[in-house]
């Protein structure tokens, strides 16, 4: 059996297998995963794309999600504005959120990766430039990146997971996935 599916989720998908209680039809994980006993490791919100790992190794999925363990996940982040040095700063100290404040987070400035297209594209705005943020975190609260961002006054055009621990997205297009014994 499988052991674990690297997995390129698309914007717009759903993080799970079913989709109830909605009257419209959303794309979930069944759309493109067609494996019996796997299960997410995690969660990765419907407007975030990149790296989603499935599993049907209990110790592994725990490993993988629980924050006790700590593995680091690392996003390339879209933001608006021009991020300052101060507000990366804030970033790599820890931002307070509502829930408290977050572990600090490992975070630079990147040159424009090299990604696909997204569908539908962000909203640009031609008065307020934009930049992109590398940026790596041990915890996973609700929405953590994109409120940390915010919290300094960026908000998160476009936010991509690229890796979970070791593992990465590299070779996978949206909707892709291999698996990995």
């Amino acid at each position: 059996m499988t052991k674990l599916i690297l997995f390129n989720k698309p914007f717009g998908v759903l993080p799970q297998f079913t989709d109830r209680g909605s009257e419209t039809k959303r794309a979930t994980l069944s759309d493109y995963i067609d494996m019996p006993g796997v299960y997410p490791a995690g969660r990765l919100d419907r407007d975030s794309e990149g790296l989603m790992m499935l599993t049907g190794d209990g110790k592994l999925q725990a490993r993988i999600s629980d924050p006790k363990y700590k593995m680091p996940k690392a996003y390339l982040v879209q933001v608006e504005g021009e991020v300052s040095d101060e507000s990366l700063a804030m970033l790599q100290q820890g931002v307070e959120l509502k829930d408290g404040l977050t572990r600090p987070a490992e975070v630079e400035h990147i040159e424009e990766p090299d990604l696909w297209p997204r569908d539908p594209p962000i909203r640009v705005r031609k008065s307020i430039p934009d930049c992109w943020l590398k940026l790596a975190i041990s915890e996973g609260r609700n929405r953590q990146v994109r409120r940390m961002t915010a919290a300094v006054g960026h908000p998160t055009l476009r936010l991509v997971r690229w890796s979970i621990g070791d593992w990465s997205l590299e070779g996978l297009q949206p909707g892709e996935w291999r698996a990995d014994e």
